[in-house]
């Protein structure tokens, strides 16, 4: 300790939070320590049994590499630890913490069920050796259960959710932190140690881990994509001059009409404070009552904001349950090879095969897909809509469990605040109206490519596609008197 900072040598422990700029744990264990170094951990196993995929998996690595560079300019070492669980994590920092000489360790808080506990082991296992743990609010705006009903309960319902929010923060700018100051370069930190188990804290991040074999391209991309806070930076400054537009275009999938954010969102290349900020600036403070595409975007992020209050708030989220129980009774069809059809883009329903198409090629699903092809999975061919939340746990880029979990249960009448069950997307609709001349389906389902506009919505019988595997008018129907008859 000393007369300027309270610690004396911190160590702040890197998660879904990779990025330097407006990094709450990081800044404040800059603020608080003379010393200060990174650690990052991964659990191959525990990732894997929470359905992390390989996309998800690649980017926060190369994501790091990126952060890496940007911390040693700041004299903050990046350690790198693979463990294989959760559960190997507290003895791991204890060892760490007593190897370096650590007396604080500060971290972003997270929120479903697994990571709270094992924080709270942390926590535990820290308090043996006195070293403090700090669980700074990062990923959201407010943290998880500061608002509450009038009965004192969490909010279950997105609306009154949302105006609670806007009644609380409409006045503030949530401005970013700023960048954390530069450490001295002073401190006598190992290369590497031996930790107890075979794995030992190093200097070097590996291109790829057990389990995990997803690599960037040449130009370090991924699906497309550039990894970093960099990248995450320049999309946002793109899209300060697109936003708006965006409650007029945002539907439309053969439009490049929405931020593309949600990916560095995901990872924490870019802050939720940040895209607040910006947005703000672009409508003179206003939550809503200016720009239409303003407000429509800032409600977007609310909408993410209230999955992850809700995952806090109710933990059998987190443990593949129903949040309406009596609809864990829906006889949910096990049907392998419809659903194989499903994720493989071979349905014979057009809009949902290129939706599933262009997740499978590019690691990412326009949003207003996400509801068709989750609503034609557990409506039209009511098949669990778990499988559906792990193949896009998965598959995608920007794979959250609470954001996901959310928006899967919505679509399937399950959740809170769902879609009420007798409204079944009608994926025909859906295709006439927002992919109107059909050149969102000739993108990603190419066979279709020669039919007009009127036909290639719901295309006659060809050689090389499939006929509809359902009745979508028939199928709708059933779905109905199931979900009717669990009252």
């Amino acid at each position: 300790m000393s007369r300027t900072h309270p610690f004396r040598r911190g160590l702040v422990w890197l998660r879904n939070d990779l990025r330097l700029r407006d990094n709450t744990a990081l800044y404040r264990a800059a603020k608080s320590c003379g010393a200060l170094a990174a650690i990052y951990i991964t659990c191959p196993q525990t990732w894997q049994s929470h359905d992390d995929g390989e996309p998800v998996v690649a980017f926060r690595l190369a994501c790091l590499r990126e952060l890496q560079q940007s911390l040693a300019a700041h004299n903050i070492p990046l350690y790198f630890l693979e463990l294989q669980t959760f559960a190997q994590v507290p003895r791991a920092l204890v060892q760490i913490a007593g190897k370096l000489e650590i007396d604080a360790l500060f971290a972003n808080a997270e929120y479903p069920l697994n990571e709270r506990h094992r924080d709270a082991a942390v926590r535990a296992a820290l308090k043996g050796l006195r070293v403090p743990v700090e669980y700074s609010t990062d990923r959201t705006l407010l943290p998880p259960g500061a608002l509450k009903t009038a009965g004192g309960e969490a909010y279950k319902v997105f609306t009154p959710f949302k105006r609670a929010f806007i009644a609380r923060c409409g006045g503030d700018d949530f401005a970013p932190l700023p960048l954390p100051r530069k450490m001295n370069d002073e401190a006598d930190w190992p290369k590497w140690i031996q930790v107890q188990g075979g794995n030992n804290l190093v200097r070097t991040i590996p291109e790829r881990l057990q389990g995990y074999g997803l690599l960037p391209d040449g130009a370090g991309r991924l699906y497309g994509w550039t990894p970093g806070e960099k990248a995450g930076a320049r999309r946002l400054r793109a899209f300060r001059g697109e936003i708006e537009n965006y409650a007029d275009q945002r539907d439309f999938p053969g439009l490049d009409a929405t931020s593309h954010l949600s990916p560095y969102l995901n990872c924490g290349a870019v802050s939720v404070r940040q895209c607040v900020q910006m947005a703000l600036a672009r409508s003179s403070g206003h939550w809503v009552g200016g720009n239409d595409g303003v407000s429509c975007w800032l409600g977007e992020l609310l909408w993410r904001e209230f999955y992850t209050h809700l995952i806090a708030a109710f933990p059998r989220l987190s443990m593949h349950k129903p949040f309406k129980p009596e609809t864990d009774r829906v006889p949910w069809s096990s049907d392998r090879d419809r659903f194989r059809q499903w994720y493989a883009g071979q349905t014979g329903v057009p809009i949902v095969d290129a939706a599933m198409r262009q997740l499978n090629t590019c690691g990412w699903m326009h949003n207003r897909l996400r509801m068709v092809v989750a609503s034609f999975l557990t409506k039209n061919l009511l098949i669990d809509w778990r499988w559906g939340e792990r193949y896009f746990m998965r598959h995608l880029l920007d794979a959250d469990l609470a954001a996901n979990n959310g928006g899967w249960q919505w679509a399937a009448s399950t959740g809170t605040d769902a879609v009420p069950y007798f409204r079944v997307f009608n994926p025909y609709s859906q295709s006439k109206r927002f992919d109107r001349d059909g050149e969102f389906i000739r993108q990603f389902v190419p066979e279709l490519r020669h039919l007009d506009r009127d036909a290639i919505h719901c295309p006659p019988q060809l050689a090389g596609y499939p006929l509809p595997i359902c009745d979508v008018a028939q199928s709708r129907k059933h779905a109905i008197a199931v979900f009717s008859g669990l009252k």
